[in-house]
C-alpha cells in the first residue's frame, strides 16, 4: 500500500508528484487494471502463450540476421 507523510512545510504539489510515482512504481494502477474485469482461466493462458511465441519469433528472427551479417 502506497502511503507518503506530507509535512506542514511541504507543497502539495510535490506530495502529489511523490505519491503518483510511488503508485507507479508499485505498479497498483496496473494491478487495479487488470482485476478490473474477470478473466476466464483459459484467455489468461491464451494471452501467456502468445507472449511467449512473440518473444520466440523475435529470439529466432535475431539470431537468423545475425547469421546472415557476416
Amino acid at each position: 500500500m502506497a502511503r507518503i507523510v506530507v509535512d506542514d512545510s511541504e507543497n502539495l504539489e510535490k506530495a502529489i508528484k511523490r505519491f503518483k510515482r510511488m503508485v507507479e512504481k508499485e505498479g497498483i494502477i496496473r494491478e487495479w487494471k487488470k482485476r478490473e474485469y474477470y478473466e476466464k482461466p483459459s484467455t489468461i493462458q491464451n494471452r501467456k502463450n502468445k507472449t511467449i511465441q512473440r518473444k520466440l519469433m523475435k529470439k529466432s528472427r535475431k539470431s537468423k540476421d545475425s547469421k546472415g551479417s557476416y
